[in-house]
């Protein structure tokens, strides 16, 4: 497809696009978790083997600057330096191109989450790691925070990407059933988000020994 052909396709993003009928915000089907299309599974031109990639970690930061609704394909040509007309060569459309980027989100998260568990050698430690998760790990910078809530959102509006909510749940469930019962894990889980959560949009900060105490206080008898 030539660059000017591109150019003609829907610019507006997914949310954005829906209108008043029942289209979903992706503008495609449900796809699997280790499903992808034909056009999205090439692996680059010659002489830019890492475009694809480019162009997804582009998105991410289009997603974080200006929301969903405000991603569209010409914003992240622009951000990746790419031609417009390399976006549907790589990808089927924005349905296709957010649930790329925000499984690459997910799982940095995830891989971060987990490598913290897996550092702790008593159940002391274990409790020591849920707290560094809340108080360092889990949304490093506001732009995460802005990811994760802007994931939440679309996941609750369209199933097609409640694959990855629900991987993202279940890795972290099982970094954490190593040190505490299935039952406490899911709790902590809870804990863990709604802490990092209410941490980042207080207006004030707040004494990390609260966080400390939330986790000693859940996991005491456990």
């Amino acid at each position: 497809m030539h660059d000017g052909e591109a150019a003609l396709e829907e610019e507006r993003s997914p949310s954005a696009s829906r209108g008043g009928g029942e289209r979903s915000p992706t503008g495609s089907a449900s796809r699997g978790p280790g499903e992808t299309s034909r056009r999205g599974s090439r692996q680059g031109r010659r002489n830019d083997p890492g475009r694809r990639d480019r162009i997804v970690d582009a998105c991410l930061d289009v997603i974080a600057r200006d929301g969903v609704a405000g991603t569209s394909h010409r914003r992240v040509a622009a951000e990746a330096d790419v031609p417009l007309g390399a976006m549907t060569y790589y990808f089927d459309g924005m349905g296709e191109l957010l649930h790329e980027a925000f499984a690459r989100f997910a799982t940095t998260v995830s891989d971060r989450f987990e490598a913290r568990m897996a550092q702790a050698r008593s159940r002391e430690e274990a409790r020591d790691a849920v707290v560094a998760l809340i108080l360092e790990d889990v949304f490093t910078s506001q732009r995460e925070l802005v990811l994760s809530h802007e994931l939440y959102t679309l996941a609750a509006r369209d199933a097609a990407y409640r694959d990855l909510t629900t991987a993202w749940m279940a890795r972290s469930r099982a970094a954490l059933e190593r040190h505490f019962d299935p039952e406490t894990a899911r709790m902590l889980d809870a804990l863990i988000e709604g802490l990092t959560i209410h941490r980042a949009l207080d207006a004030q900060a707040r004494d990390a020994r609260e966080v400390e105490l939330a986790v000693g206080r859940l996991t005491a008898s456990k």
